[in-house]
């Protein structure tokens, strides 16, 4: 009878473990909300129009255009589903849609500062939730338990040479455009975000629309430089703000080595020896006045590849969703790492 009721009062707390556990592990444990801000890298339908709302964008993941800058799911729909979460809502639909899970507010082609589109850059995006939040559509106990992922993935530079700077002004550029970001990322805690993290800027150089010129054969290495020094200064400006916060509330993801090791993982995997054929993009416009999803008088101007699930790159910009995961799955210790504690330190 004794050894019954030991095994019983076992079970019994291994069920109630195993259920904490479970709804723990709902939300990735203290964090149930995403907020978004930044660029097309996480952008999931804030765009009205566009690009991310043509054919074939959207072509693997939902099946039809969906206002994602890829043929499917986008970078911080990963971080939701490591989450446990649905991926926040894009905040221009915030009134049709669920928003406990966060909001997005990030829009493709935006930047820290202004980009050569319309569109509300990183300051108004956090004005934005700025509104949000005096709206009481979240209390400070939810900020608790959320997470900001912030994306700046080259637009301001794309937008200085484009504006006519100079490469020997860049270097002063970057800085400028580090100390905002570092600004903005302050701001968020400031606002009750228990943790933000901050991608780092992938490696340019190596986007198509830069290794175009050379028929996909190498990467830019001054585009590369750029990168390198921006992510220099913004690994600088993240731990300097640990250090003043006290706390591991700043994160950074390493998006440079996670996309040059997805690269090579890409490679190896589909046996190619040539980097033009990872370089090369899904989507391709048929000539450089046209871009992805691009139609003129019903005619397409663009060439998809058969089998996108097997390109890492999708336009000339952007990862496919297969090459986001493979991104996603070279950063997913560096992202748990900084939230052990928080996640089991209890147990």
């Amino acid at each position: 009878m004794g050894n019954q009721l030991h095994l019983t009062y076992f079970f019994l707390l291994l069920s109630v473990i195993t259920t904490s556990s479970a709804g723990r592990a709902y939300a990735h444990p203290g964090f149930n909300k995403l907020f978004v801000f930044g660029d097309s890298y996480v952008d999931t339908g804030n765009w009205e129009t566009g690009s991310p709302w043509n054919e074939p964008y959207g072509i693997t993941y939902p099946g039809k255009p969906a206002g994602h800058f890829s043929d499917g799911r986008v970078f911080s729909e990963f971080i939701a589903a490591w989450m446990g979460i649905r991926p926040p809502t894009p905040y221009k639909c915030r009134g049709g849609r669920p928003i406990e899970h966060g909001m997005n507010f990030a829009y493709g082609g935006t930047g820290v500062f202004d980009t050569l589109n319309s569109k509300p850059n990183m300051t108004a995006q956090i004005g934005l939730f700025e509104q949000v939040l005096e709206e009481k559509l979240y209390t400070q106990d939810d900020l608790k338990e959320s997470i900001a992922l912030v994306s700046t993935s080259g637009n301001d530079y794309n937008a200085y040479i484009a504006k006519g700077g100079s490469l020997l002004g860049m270097p002063g550029f970057v800085i400028s455009v580090v100390n905002q970001l570092r600004s903005n990322l302050q701001r968020l805690h400031n606002l009750g975000v228990q943790k933000v993290v901050v991608m780092g800027i992938q490696p340019l150089g190596c986007l198509p629309q830069f290794t175009m010129p050379d028929s996909y054969e190498k990467c830019n290495d001054t585009a590369n430089l750029a990168a390198t020094f921006h992510n220099i200064l913004l690994t600088a400006a993240v731990e300097e703000l640990k250090l003043e916060s006290g706390q591991s509330a700043f994160v950074r993801l390493d998006m440079y080595d996670a996309f040059m090791s997805a690269i090579k993982k890409h490679e190896d995997e589909t046996g190619t020896s040539e980097l033009q054929d990872t370089l090369r993009p899904c989507c391709t416009a048929i000539t450089s006045e046209y871009f992805c999803g691009d139609v003129r008088n019903g005619e397409k101007k663009y060439n998809v590849c058969t089998d996108p699930k097997s390109a890492f790159f999708w336009d000339s910009f952007h990862p496919t969703q297969a090459g986001w995961h493979a991104i996603y799955s070279v950063l997913r210790s560096s992202i748990e790492n900084p939230f052990q504690g928080e996640f089991w330190g209890s147990f």
